[in-house]
Formats: C-alpha cells, structure tokens, sequence
C-alpha cells in the first residue's frame, strides 16, 4: 500500500466581503499548507468495491470525504477497479485546518494516478470543488490568494515560517459561525501587495471568540509570544515564529492539557511532492 500525506492548511487571514443570492459568502483569504497532516495508503483492487478499513467515529462512510471522493472520481472516470484505503488520523475535526477537505483532495491526486485515470490537475480540482470550497486549493498544491468562495486561486509565496499551532479542546462549527447575524460581511477589498505588508485579519475570530471561550483562551495566550490567528472559522490558532527553535520552546511552555504541535509554513504542499 502506497502512503500519501493529506496536510494541514493555515488561513493566513479571513475576509468576508459580500453575500451572494445563494446565501453563499464572499471572501478573501489566503492558504498556506504546514508539513504536517492525516496520511492515506491506498491499495488498489479488481472489484469495484470502495472500502474505508479505518471509519471515523460518529461519521457514516456515506459522508466520509475520502469514500465520496473516491465514489466520484470512479463514477467520473468509468473506473472498473475498486479501492482498500486507510486514513491515518491527526488533524482535528472542526479545527479549521482542513482536515476533511485535505482527505478528499489527496483521495482524488493518489487514485487519479493509481487508477491511471489520467485526467488533468483542472478536472481534477474541477470534481473536488463538488465536495468542499476548500479541495482545489489542496489538489493544485500551491500556497493561494483565494477569492469568490474560495475557490478562484492566485499562487503566491509569502513567507514560511515556523508555526506554532494550538488546538483548543473544542469544535467549532463553521455553518453556526457563517449564518451568525454578528459576523462582518462587507469587508473592504484589499490586494495581495497589501496582504504581503501585513495587512488582514481574520474577522471569524470576534464572533468564535464570544461564544467558544477555549479559543479566546489560546489566543490570548499566544499573543503573549508572537501575533495569533484563529484559522478559518476555528478552533485552531496559530503564530508564526523564525525558527523551529524558537516555536518548540513555547509548545514546551503550553498551559496543562492544552495540545499543539510545530510545524512549517510550506508554499508547496506535501502532496505534490508525493505525486510528482
């Protein structure tokens, strides 16, 4: 069985600037992958069946993004093979790191080869996009300005630092956050030269902050070491730090039972490393 990694994805900031007729957001945000995530082993089969052998607890195969990926990208490609697949589970659920959409992401990359499906990074990203705002970004496998729903990418390369990441003991739902009448939905446009100077911020976090008090908690906290920043709607937060040094040295310092890792910025995701 062949192992492919399904990194961690940072927003880097988070505006909201409009609501569309769907009731679908505006927004501006830019993704930057961490070397750090779930793994996937895939082992490919003659019967056409699709076989998750590690279920996630509390989430039916039915709506597990790795088993619709893969029924997708099947039924897409008139695929008469099946699939045994293994999920090596690290991100949390409802962190805001992408966990979900990054499974899904590298189903599509591992089985379009596998399968020998052949079908290009465009049609591929094109099928994912059926699945999450955010599986594009994951299958082209470049850091993003991201526009529209997220889904109209501009590669860029800010700068990749050492992260450290905190995980509060909670899950945030991103549905509760984006239908609050609290949340901000007219951002002003910025660019990506103002981005690059330091502007943005992440306008999910006033209203995360209110009603799930752990993620105020590790903001605060994390402040007290570099500038933090919640990701996507939550829970995790980070901050970015020069060195690994540097990073490991406040995870040492975490209060007891909060959980966090390091990691490094990468402008270039794991994956394609992986699939090149």
């Amino acid at each position: 069985m062949t192992s492919w990694p399904a990194p961690a994805k940072l927003n880097l900031f988070l505006h909201i600037t409009g609501q569309r007729s769907d009731g679908y957001h505006e927004l501006q945000t830019v993704f930057q992958f961490l070397d750090y995530g779930d793994y996937l082993q895939f082992k490919v089969t003659e019967q056409m069946e699709i076989c998750l052998q590690t279920p996630i607890p509390n989430v039916a195969d039915e709506q597990n993004l790795v088993v619709r990926a893969a029924k997708l990208l099947q039924q897409y490609a008139d695929v008469k093979q099946g699939v045994r697949i293994s999920l090596e589970k690290k991100l949390p659920m409802g962190g805001g790191l992408g966990g979900g959409s990054s499974n899904a992401a590298t189903t599509l990359v591992a089985l379009n080869q596998l399968w020998q499906c052949e079908l290009s990074a465009k049609a591929l990203a094109q099928l994912g996009l059926s699945l999450g705002a955010d599986v594009p970004v994951f299958i082209h496998g470049h850091a993003a300005w991201a526009e529209g729903v997220g889904d109209q990418l501009t590669e860029i390369s800010p700068l990749e630092p050492w992260y450290v990441v905190i995980v509060p003991n909670c899950h945030v739902s991103t549905s509760e956050i984006f239908a609050s009448s609290e949340l901000t939905r007219n951002c002003e446009p910025i660019t990506i030269p103002r981005f690059l100077s330091g502007e943005g911020r992440n306008i999910c976090e006033d209203v995360v902050k209110k009603d799930y008090p752990p993620v105020k908690a590790a903001l605060d906290w994390l402040d007290q070491h570099a500038q933090s920043r919640m990701t996507g709607t939550g829970a995790c937060v980070f901050a970015g730090f020069g060195s690994q040094i540097q990073a490991q040295q406040v995870v040492a310092e975490l209060p007891l039972g909060w959980q966090g890792f390091v990691a490094k910025g990468c402008n270039q995701s794991p994956l394609i490393t992986t699939s090149a």
